[in-house]
């Protein structure tokens, strides 16, 4: 493992030389936002106290002692599950990637509006949006173009990166001569589906050709609190979109399952977990699966520890399954950086601002900073 991150850097570097050499500046930015996770274990007490005390993300009762005191208690063991894949995450070395090969075919699809060039911002760990963008004005692009790599949009995930924009310039001023505009969702794009359908079909051609058409296909999320789901959250009807586009294009070859993982905290969330549905599967008779990671776009931490280690290896024994397997995320393959240029080219194309849903608030939405923020798009993009 630590030889394929390995590759992996060396890769992004390159790419990184190459790209960048003759390059004065870009014409269109490329904003491309993400939780982002810790590189090293050093980092990983800090990324679990922003995500515990960001309000956006998660409502805890007195949040600014229990966040805290929740890290400090979860650090020596999530730092022990970065040492089992590696020492670290590697959703920056992957997002970068991505990065530099969309723009490459960004140059070609899009002359127009070429040079591009992509920037990372992370909500919990460096890159950090704010630094990223102050980096962006630097470089003085003629437009920069907001892009949520959830492909399926929440409140508390792609919500609290947009909102770390606004909280950037709520008291700053907007450089002049940039245009604003924000890609907040793409979770039915046919390059993203066709590049899941093809990392399921890598897994099931594993199984022997007797057993391949009863392997249960789990497309495994991450969970949400029932409480933001009945406020309005639109992940899961989105998450439930992807999965039907994607049984689509297999033809419905396989019985399958919409099913959540990683919850945190008490309080009850989104249900049939994981676990518990591997576990009700195989006293079912059930034995063999392919797990896909349906909401993530790239290895870190909840594929690479919580999937392949506790689901495929350690939940298989335990519960006697004959085989369990795992569909890699997109990362680099050739179809999904299809689908990341395919989106921005029609929306650069398009001169689509944003979604008519994107400054729409949940129904039953009580929260004033997302109020202030999607006033606060409406005015930058509008």
């Amino acid at each position: 493992m630590n030889s394929q991150f390995g590759n992996l850097s060396r890769r992004v570097a390159m790419l990184s030389r190459c790209y960048s050499f003759g390059v004065v500046k870009p014409k269109t930015a490329v904003l491309l936002l993400n939780m982002g996770g810790p590189q090293n274990t050093d980092q990983v007490h800090d990324y679990l106290l922003r995500i515990m005390t960001d309000r956006d993300m998660i409502q805890l009762p007195f949040q600014g002692k229990l966040g805290p005191w929740i890290a400090n208690r979860r650090t020596p063991e999530v730092q022990k599950k970065y040492r089992e894949i590696g020492g670290g995450s590697p959703i920056l070395k992957w997002t970068n990637l991505q990065g530099e090969l969309m723009c490459k075919e960004l140059d070609k699809v899009s002359p127009e509006t070429a040079p591009h060039k992509h920037y990372v911002g992370f909500r919990y760990v460096n890159p950090f949006t704010e630094d990223t963008l102050e980096q962006i004005e630097k470089d003085t692009p003629e437009r920069v173009v907001i892009f949520s790599q959830y492909p399926q949009y929440s409140c508390a995930t792609s919500g609290s990166s947009f909102n770390s924009i606004y909280y950037h310039y709520r008291k700053r001023n907007l450089p002049k001569h940039i245009k604003w505009s924000v890609i907040d969702r793409w979770s039915t794009n046919p390059f993203l589906i066709k590049t899941f359908a093809d990392n399921i079909r890598k897994e099931l051609d594993q199984f022997p050709e007797d057993k391949r058409k009863d392997v249960i296909i789990l497309f495994s999320a991450h969970s949400l609190p029932l409480r933001a789901v009945n406020r309005g959250d639109a992940y899961p009807s989105e998450v439930g979109a992807t999965v039907a586009l994607v049984m689509d294009e297999l033809k419905m070859s396989n019985p399958y399952s919409l099913v959540w993982q990683s919850k945190v905290g008490p309080l009850p969330w989104l249900e049939p977990f994981t676990d518990d549905a591997i576990k009700g599967f195989v006293k079912q008779g059930k034995k063999n699966f392919v797990i896909v990671p349906i909401a993530f776009v790239n290895e870190h931490i909840e594929t690479l520890h919580e999937l392949d280690i506790e689901y495929c290896h350690e939940l298989a024994e335990e519960v006697g399954a004959e085989k369990i397997r795992r569909a890699a995320a997109p990362n680099d393959h050739p179809l999904f950086i299809n689908a990341l240029s395919d989106i921005v080219s029609k929306h650069l194309k398009s001169n689509e601002k944003f979604t008519p849903k994107f400054t729409m608030r949940c129904p039953k939405c009580t929260n004033p900073r997302c109020m202030e923020s999607k006033k606060w798009y409406s005015a930058l993009v509008g």
